[in-house]
């Protein structure tokens, strides 16, 4: 990013929001102000109602389908350990 076309900013955020900011930055690695940038890239107003929903309804099935998955690999983790002692 080329840092000379970046104008600073004062902003005024909740404790949530800044400790929000902080757990992101932290696990992803990168500065608050970059948290920041790339939630503004990514935000879309002209995403309608519709489409919006239909996103809300996508993440919540992923994530439905990812703590399945992660039961049964639990699961088949406990089935194998079972197995090998059976051995």
């Amino acid at each position: 990013m080329d840092k000379s076309n970046l104008v600073r900013k004062q902003v005024m955020l909740s404790d949530s929001n800044i400790s929000k900011l902080n757990k992101i930055s932290k696990k992803e690695n990168v500065s608050v102000a970059s948290v920041i940038r790339i939630a503004i890239d990514a935000y879309n107003p002209e995403i309608n109602d519709e489409d919006s929903e239909l996103i809300e309804l996508v993440s919540a099935r992923l994530k439905e389908a990812v703590e399945d998955t992660q039961q049964t690999r639990k699961r088949l983790n406990k089935t194998l350990l079972k197995l090998e002692r059976d051995q």
